[in-house]
């Protein structure tokens, strides 16, 4: 996510920003309708852990009433950015954008008073992150630590403990259960219309979960596009913008914009809802970029989920059965940041065999919004354990989401 104003780093960003969104913000009702859908809130019942009370604290922020507190910083860092509160507010408040634009505030805040988990994150992020050699070399150690056996045996023995006990857990959840059938064989023959489709490969996805990129690769194959190649494609940013480091998001979106339009591809495919969302939102976060302005509105509008493109495209059902109860949880930047919630159910409907089985509060987020859950592993924990607990009352077998953090989180 982005913002239409200015250098986000600085505080007249953040006064900007409101000032720019006043009339929204000052149409708000006072409803309500935001607290109960905030997960945080439920679990705290802190009306400054709300997403009303969150726009308080930003607006006494710059109009001078507070400082850029451990207060303030908080309840800000308390935020799952689910943007659960967007999808039932009557007054169209943008909330992502304004609360990215706070992080950036937090982020400088952490950075001045020599925050060691800030520099370690923006050392990852920055470092790690935009160094594609370097990204892929961590992910191979990575795989090589989960399919080893070694973190199974760190998991079972009473060596780890803590956050890193759990970040081996997530770890082996990114474990696929999609038989292994090497790189994806081309169509060999499309017709002359047939749409010309590039992927985004991700990060986490092609480095912990390859072979659903090579699955999205068959499916599109099989339903009659040409599937290209965007090569010098970077991380999409959404990290760094929930981050609050929107300079290095922009620099990316800069990056994704020229691999894909050298690709000529017709549409962008995305199979992570996370990453789907930031690049729908390049537009705005490069709306202040005169060299890039209009390329970013022209890449936004092409970008798709492979659930939502498949539905558009009328989707060729498999011609295998796949017996099995399922229920759909919906990743947040899906249905509240992309607003898709029918695609990925009718996507699964198609699936000979499948008995969709509904899933209680498959719209509330599972805890694991992006690092949240290594952050704030309590807090994350209290509200992934309702979600389980409405899975257990399902009665389904698989539970299928769109993206990897979700997947990671719940299994």
């Amino acid at each position: 996510m982005a913002t239409a104003t200015g250098k986000i780093e600085t505080k007249d960003s953040l006064v900007s920003l409101l000032e720019e969104n006043s009339e929204k913000l000052l149409t708000c009702v006072h409803c309500g309708l935001c607290l109960p859908a905030c997960p945080t809130y439920r679990e705290l019942g802190n009306e400054n852990d709300s997403p009303r009370g969150r726009i308080y604290l930003m607006r006494a922020v710059v109009e001078g009433k507070v400082g850029l507190g451990e207060s303030f910083i908080n309840h800000i860092d308390l935020c799952l950015g689910c943007r659960a509160c967007e999808s039932v507010c009557p007054s169209g408040v943008p909330y992502g954008h304004l609360l990215e634009s706070a992080r950036a505030e937090v982020s400088r805040a952490k950075a001045d008073r020599g925050s060691v988990s800030e520099r370690i994150l923006r050392l990852f992020l920055n470092q790690v992150f935009t160094r594609p050699r370097l990204l892929r070399a961590g992910m191979a150690l990575t795989r090589l630590l989960r399919d080893s056996g070694l973190a199974r045996l760190a998991l079972e023995s009473s060596l780890v403990t803590g956050r890193l006990r759990f970040a081996l857990a997530l770890l082996l959840a990114s474990r696929t259960p999609i038989r292994r059938r090497g790189e994806r064989r081309p169509v060999e023959a499309h017709s002359d219309d047939a749409l010309r489709v590039a992927c985004l490969r991700g990060c986490v996805m092609d480095g912990l979960f390859k072979e659903a990129n090579l699955a999205t690769e068959r499916v599109l194959d099989r339903n009659g596009c040409k599937v290209v190649e965007a090569i010098d494609q970077a991380c999409c940013g959404a990290l760094h913008s929930h981050a609050g480091q929107i300079e290095q998001a922009r620099s990316l979106a800069r990056k994704n914009i020229d691999a894909f339009q050298k690709s000529d591809c017709d549409r962008v495919i995305v199979n992570a809802a996370g990453c789907g969302a930031a690049m729908k939102e390049y537009a705005a976060l490069l709306s202040d970029d005169p060299e890039y302005r209009e390329s970013a509105r022209e890449f936004s509008s092409k970008v798709r989920d492979i659930s939502e493109f498949l539905m558009e495209l009328g989707v060729e059902p498999p011609a295998g059965r796949l017996s099995r109860r399922v229920a759909y949880d919906a990743p947040c930047h899906l249905i509240h940041a992309q607003r898709i919630a029918h695609a990925p159910i009718d996507l699964l409907r198609a699936v000979p065999g499948l008995e969709i089985v509904p899933l209680a509060g498959y719209e509330s987020c599972c805890g694991g919004a992006g690092i949240y859950n290594l952050q704030h592993q309590e807090l994350s924990g209290a509200i992934l354990s309702e979600k389980l607990d409405s899975i257990r009352a399902a009665g389904a077998d698989t539970i299928a989401t769109g993206n990897p953090g979700c997947i990671m989180q719940i299994g």
